[in-house]
């Protein structure tokens, strides 16, 4: 499967995270999300295993009680199940991977 940019629409997903599934396969699934500046994902926890990389801005992420700040070039994998959330810093680009793919992000595209 290969993506083509401006093939789809980004979908919000919260107040002020917009994201977009890129591809997916069998066991593997990539999003781009867009974080707004003051925006926060709620501390949560889902069966797949989560790994990202941030293209720009800054992140402050909060995962199993412990801070973490990242910034342009950090990546992350968190296991599957493992209690996570995100404070937005400033305007930011993510770059993730979940695996096995997100269904409940695949069900707001088409793929055809």
């Amino acid at each position: 499967m290969f993506y083509k940019k401006n093939t789809r629409e980004y979908i919000n997903l919260i107040d002020g995270v917009k994201f977009i599934s890129l591809v997916n396969g069998n066991k593997t699934h990539m999003t781009e999300f867009r974080l707004e500046k003051g925006s926060t994902i709620p501390l949560h926890s889902h069966p797949q295993e989560q790994t990202g990389y941030l293209v720009s801005g800054r992140l402050k992420f909060t995962v199993s009680n412990e801070t973490i700040e990242a910034q342009p070039g950090d990546a992350w994998n968190l296991d599957s199940d493992i209690e996570h959330g995100v404070e937005v810093l400033e305007d930011s680009l993510v770059i993730e991977i979940f695996s096995p793919p997100r269904e409940d992000y695949l069900q707001h595209f088409n793929f055809d």
